[in-house]
């Protein structure tokens, strides 16, 4: 953090960006019926920053909790000394994922760090993000261990999501949908329009630094079993996952989706094609329809790619 202190120190910013920038880390807390552990939580962070040479805060958002946790919060704020905590309360629930966007907006340090409001990440795992910092756009906690419900379907479908990302972003992914993440504000800030509300979005966070020339570095941290009940949805959220992977890539590596897709197809016309030859004697209407498809879903992924490159311009 000494060079984030540095650049402060060094860079000559707007009245009204000063103003918004008063501190070097956001802590963020999206939180929804989490009041067994909210407290236990920001304890945890204060005690584990407030010996740091940084000017931090810590910001919950609750998404509409049905419990005392956002009157728990303000509890855990009015008493702070050691650090500003700020508790925003939505009035509808919305999902993890538009809590963590009104976070980010609302942040006012250079750098936001996110985790869980369920007591899973160590707080003192934050200090090991902070380290790579201004060096790292994103810097992430890859979990050593498995702690969530319904393991048998989550490591499987876990590990063939992540090979299937690491595949089409051309990147070794450790994690890749993690909760404990640290990024800068203002390059996480043109992203935010591609996260959804709800499960996936650090997932998606994570995918649209990688596949837009951020820097990204993974670190190995502790991670323990949840306080409280888990929000977990074994279908609803493996499907969300897997098409978050393949949405987001497509939005910003177009070609890395259409064309293996593009070669599957042609290259099934092509053995169909061979079969049909020798069996009739002729090509059949349902090859030129499969070679069809194949030739149109390769150029339609490479005018994707032509637009997309268009606007990194």
């Amino acid at each position: 953090m000494e060079g984030i202190l540095a650049r402060r120190a060094l860079i000559a910013e707007p009245v009204e960006q000063t103003a918004r920038q008063a501190y070097d880390v956001t802590v963020l807390l999206p939180a929804f019926n989490e009041e067994r552990a909210i407290e236990h939580v920001l304890a945890e962070i204060v005690v584990a920053l407030e010996d740091e040479p940084l000017k931090f805060e810590i910001l919950v958002v609750d998404d509409a909790s049905t419990d005392r946790t956002a009157a728990y919060a303000e509890r855990f704020a009015a008493g702070c000394i050691r650090c500003p905590v700020r508790v925003i309360r939505r009035p509808e629930n919305r999902g993890a994922g538009a809590a963590r966007k009104i976070g980010v907006r609302e942040a006012r340090g250079d750098v936001v760090v996110m985790l869980d409001a369920d007591g899973s990440y160590p707080a003192h795992a934050i200090r090991d993000l902070l380290k790579y910092f201004p060096e790292y756009d994103q810097v992430n906690g890859a979990r050593t261990s498995e702690q969530g419900t319904w393991p048998w379907l989550r490591m499987p479908a876990k590990w063939f999501i992540r090979k299937l990302a690491c595949y089409l972003t051309g990147r070794n992914i450790p994690d890749l949908n993690t909760g404990l993440k640290a990024f800068k504000r203002e390059a996480m800030l043109p992203w935010l329009w591609a996260v959804p509300d709800g499960f996936s979005c650090v997932t998606t966070m994570t995918l649209a630094f990688l596949t837009n020339d951020h820097t990204v570095k993974y670190v190995p941290t502790e991670y323990r079993p949840r306080i409280g009940k888990s929000k977990f949805h074994p279908l609803k959220d493996t499907l969300a996952y897997l098409n978050t992977v393949v949405r987001i890539v497509s939005y910003f590596r177009p070609l890395r989706v259409f064309l293996p897709a593009a070669a599957m197809v042609l290259g099934l016309g092509i053995a169909k094609s061979i079969y049909s030859f020798y069996a009739t004697g002729s090509m059949q209407e349902s090859d030129i329809v499969l070679l069809t498809a194949g030739f149109f879903t390769g150029m339609f992924g490479l005018l994707a790619e032509i637009i997309v490159a268009h606007h990194r311009r």
